[in-house]
């Protein structure tokens, strides 16, 4: 991807943002894409669905705790393999970005986080809350609701990943801060959806080329 220089916003946590979220694109359902990786290159595009979940993901410590709550609905959703099988690293990662100062990793099962481990596409946690009727916001882990937008100490910015995926090919697609502004609002506030709001308006509207 190539480098664009952030833009100043308004915010008292995030400083800056990638203004490319407001001309990249990526499809708005995921679950009605055929997920295809891209990477590497010299192997050509193939069939990988929930590709972006093939590695786990960074999970606060906040939301583990939640996970764990729920875990009996949520094991009931798993293959049998993926049941009892640990779902987390064992040593928390200390990280100021994490809201609650520390990052768990998901233990990879299969084929990708052991949350995908079950009978049908998509989170088992997600899965689960919508079987359940309780709100996953606090559970499922925020960075994959956020994906493929990301954030750092002070900006949000595009996951490195965000190419890999034919998700983000396709031009008819909505843009990266339009599929992302709900998660946005949910994980940091309706603060910094307005001030995101002001900057989109200012940024001129064109579409960037889709370099692979």
């Amino acid at each position: 991807m190539a480098t664009v220089s952030n833009v100043a916003l308004e915010h008292p946590r995030f400083a800056w943002v990638d203004p490319t979220i407001f001309m990249r694109r990526v499809v708005g359902d995921c679950m009605s894409h055929a997920c295809q990786m891209l990477v590497p290159a010299e192997r050509g595009p193939r069939e990988m669905l929930d590709a972006c979940c093939q590695y786990g993901v960074d999970v606060d410590l906040a939301e583990r705790r939640n996970i764990g709550a729920r875990s009996e609905e949520i094991r009931a959703l798993l293959r049998e393999d993926a049941k009892h099988v640990a779902w987390f690293d064992d040593d928390p990662t200390p990280d100021g970005d994490a809201p609650s100062g520390a990052w768990v990793r998901t233990n990879v099962h299969g084929r990708g986080c052991v949350f995908l481990a079950h009978d049908q596409r998509g989170c088992a946690i997600h899965r689960a809350s919508i079987a359940g009727g309780w709100d996953f916001r606090g559970t499922k882990p925020h960075i994959c609701r956020l994906f493929p937008l990301s954030y750092t100490h002070d900006a949000i910015v595009i996951a490195e990943e965000y190419e890999d995926y034919s998700c983000a090919f396709d031009a008819d697609a909505p843009t990266l801060y339009r599929v992302g502004r709900d998660a946005l609002a949910d994980v940091f506030g309706a603060g910094l959806v307005a001030a995101l709001d002001a900057v989109e308006s200012s940024v001129t509207p064109r579409r960037l080329p889709l370099a692979r």
